[in-house]
């Protein structure tokens, strides 16, 4: 039950907390800088490279924002150096998910907690999905888990997350809602990014992908890929609406992936405040309505205080999960 009611949370659109100051602010961003905690082509990328230039096109930083890959550890390698390195760096924004929660709920940022950054905005969230190679022999995600019930060793899934992480996660609970009891025997594969994940299901190392649908499109429209389900309650609208749900396939499986960003902890408030009402500005508009449509991206606006709210239940919450399933002791 806390499974299935916390997937659902992370799809809703949600009422917003916003900083309602109009005076100008104190802090007036330089040379500024977004951590990608992850190699190039996967969904923190993507949403560092996205809200950067959106940032950008609005006028809200002056000129461009450089966009630094950092993998390793899952995210751990760059939320390690922003604590002890750039804690106090008030031109940087580091973007994050639910992976991102995922990995603080397991312990797995060694001698680190969420409490040490601030939680800024989500600017949306992807649902969650499972791919193969555009020449599998499986069509369909009840197709690919009953050949992961009867030979567990025949199939490895591939995912942007270390083990236990969200991509993780997803795949046991579609296995979990395909009957397979122990899914500690289900194979995964772990990637720093979702890019590399799904270079890896190219060259035949792994024979499905697991990450979120904005992720896939790409590879999908290359004609590369082929996405046996999302895990979404209902099929989304526009370029994703091919796509068919598990649930329409008989699997109950839903999964939804935030994406937003933190700071460093030791960020002046003014400093925050702008990133607030500056992200904000970035979701209210016009322009990444529009990104969001492209890229199958659903409704999920939080700001300050709520989403800091939203991260510390969200971190409860999955730690919770992994008990449940194994992952955490």
């Amino acid at each position: 039950m806390i499974r299935m009611k916390h997937l659902a949370l992370w799809a809703a659109p949600v009422a917003v907390a916003m900083v309602t100051s109009t005076s100008a602010f104190a802090f007036e961003p330089g040379s500024t800088e977004c951590i990608a905690p992850a190699g190039a082509g996967g969904g923190w990328d993507m949403t560092c490279r996205l809200v950067g230039k959106t940032l950008q096109d609005l006028k809200l930083i002056p000129g461009s924002m450089q966009v630094t890959n950092k993998a390793g550890g899952g995210g751990g390698a760059a939320y390690a150096e922003v604590i002890n390195k750039r804690n106090n760096d008030s031109n940087l924004i580091i973007a994050a998910s639910t992976s991102t929660a995922t990995r603080l709920g397991q312990n797995a940022y060694p001698g680190n907690t969420m409490d040490q950054v601030k939680w800024l905005a989500s600017v949306g969230a992807d649902y969650g999905m499972v791919a193969v190679a555009a020449d599998s022999p499986y069509n369909t995600l009840p197709e690919l888990m009953a050949k992961v019930k009867s030979d567990p060793t025949a199939i490895s899934f591939a995912g942007g997350s270390a083990v236990g992480g969200w991509d993780h996660l997803k795949v046991l609970i579609a296995a979990r809602k395909s009957g397979i009891s122990n899914v500690r025997s289900v194979k995964y594969v772990a990637f720093d990014g979702g890019g590399e994940a799904v270079t890896q299901l190219l060259a035949g190392k792994i024979q499905a992908f697991t990450g979120d649908i904005s992720e896939a499109k790409g590879f999908v429209d290359a004609g590369k890929i082929k996405v046996l389900a999302v895990l979404a309650p209902e099929r989304l609208g526009g370029d994703f609406a091919k796509f068919p749900t598990a649930k329409e396939q008989g699997l109950d499986a839903v999964g939804a992936n935030w994406r937003g960003f933190y700071v460093p902890g030791g960020m002046s408030q003014d400093a925050y405040n702008f990133w607030v009402k500056s992200v904000g500005t970035v979701y209210d508009s016009k322009e990444w309505k529009a990104i969001m449509a492209k890229n199958g991206m659903a409704p999920l606006n939080l700001r300050g205080e709520a989403f800091q709210k939203y991260v510390k239940e969200s971190v409860a919450e999955i730690n919770a999960l992994s008990k449940e399933i194994g992952i955490v002791k």
